[in-house]
């Protein structure tokens, strides 16, 4: 009897996030007997200003297949239009060579739109991880621009996957799975390291230290508004007098503005209670996040991954609005230096949270990894929805 053939599922990565969401899927997708893992790397994941996660991937023994480059510089709405052309041009490229059977994106990005445009146009069966959420920016619209282009569903809370139904996909296509961050967090040693801290630039940060996180990005439907937004932020943490460990921002339209805001801080004030890292290993982000006196800003991971670890969250502006939380997350949609500092000294006062599954229960990949396996695939999505033999 012939050996069966494995299904070749091939994994999109275009930015820090996505790989530390997809590392336990990609790993079970490596693993399961009945599927061939194929990884392309694209987005800020290939660039060096971003620390080249690449680098990350690779150190966890995933081989990378492809690497792409189709970043154009200066972060405006024009260069992340023209991005997301050409990275559809390039993905179409690497799919003619690795000819998968599946695509596997995850969430918002628009260099993942062009993932998904490419993969539909070529009659590639697509997969979707973390459809169906609401938030704010562009984002959200790229994400059911997604879904709609998706054979297949893995949303992360149940609302999501009841959203997706309204919106039209065929419920059997929805698969309810949850967040696959949850299963790094819920068997990962919490323990910081001792050089957890040493690639950052500015002050001095150890693993026993205080410490506010903070991520915040650029909004790109708000472009030009997030200089004075940043300086807020800014002028809180300094009058709260504790440490902060901020990342620096993604390459969305505004980001070189977000980054020129913190430069310039730094050069006038010389505060020695800022330190600035350009990124973290999944299961050290959530190490850190896990260690954060306050998370404080607009990262989607402030959403998700808190809730996990129970960190207080300060959750600012309206990138991530209307998007599910837990009781560990505090919004402040206008950003004040008011309304941010009294936001932030009630999280501080209140200190951690219970722990919350809202966005996953530890066991997401391996359900990902099976459906995979097993689901009938087919190509034209219709409201038939008629599928076609193997």
């Amino acid at each position: 009897m012939s050996e069966k053939i494995k299904r070749k599922i091939t994994v999109v990565l275009v930015d820090r996030a996505n790989y530390g969401r997809l590392k336990p899927v990609i790993q079970a997708i490596k693993d399961h007997p009945e599927l061939e893992l194929q990884l392309i790397c694209s987005g800020t994941m290939v660039l060096g200003r971003f620390g080249k996660p690449t680098q990350i991937v690779e150190e966890d023994g995933f081989n990378i297949d492809s690497e792409i480059f189709i970043e154009l510089e200066g972060s405006t709405p024009t260069t992340m239009a023209k991005s997301l052309g050409f990275g559809i041009i390039e993905f179409s490229s690497e799919y003619s060579k690795l000819k998968p059977d599946f695509v596997l994106v995850i969430g918002d990005r628009y260099e993942g739109l062009a993932a998904a445009l490419a993969a539909s146009y070529m009659n590639i069966c697509l997969a979707h991880v973390q459809g169906g959420e609401v938030s704010g920016s562009i984002d959200e619209s790229a994400r059911h621009c997604i879904s709609k282009l998706a054979q297949f569903h893995f949303p992360a809370t149940q609302r999501s996957a009841d959203y997706l139904v309204k919106m039209g996909e065929m419920r059997e296509t929805v698969f309810m799975s949850g967040c696959p961050s949850s299963d790094i967090a819920a068997n990962l040693d919490m323990t910081l390291p001792k050089n957890i801290f040493d690639h950052g630039l500015g002050g001095s940060l150890a693993p026993g230290d205080d410490y506010i996180l903070v991520v915040f990005h650029p909004v790109t439907t708000n472009y030009g508004e997030d200089e004075d937004q940043v300086e807020a932020l800014l002028n809180v943490c300094s009058q709260v007098r504790k440490k902060v460990l901020w990342l620096w921002p993604n390459i969305d339209a505004g980001s070189d503005k977000v980054s020129a805001s913190i430069r310039r801080f730094r050069e006038l004030h010389r505060p020695e209670w800022l330190t600035l890292v350009k990124n973290f290993t999944p299961e050290n982000y959530l190490r850190v996040l896990n260690g954060a006196i306050l998370a404080l800003g607009n990262s989607s991971s402030f959403v998700r991954d808190s809730g996990f670890l129970g960190t207080p969250v300060v959750l600012v502006g309206d990138r991530q609005h209307s998007r599910e939380v837990a009781e560990n997350v505090y919004r402040v949609p206008k950003i004040t230096e008011d309304s941010v500092s009294l936001a932030v000294n009630y999280q501080l006062e209140h200190g951690k949270y219970n722990l919350s599954n809202l966005y996953g229960d530890g066991k997401v990949s391996q359900r990902i990894a099976n459906h995979l396996a097993n689901v009938k695939r087919y190509t034209q999505k219709t409201l038939g929805y008629v599928f076609d033999d193997q």
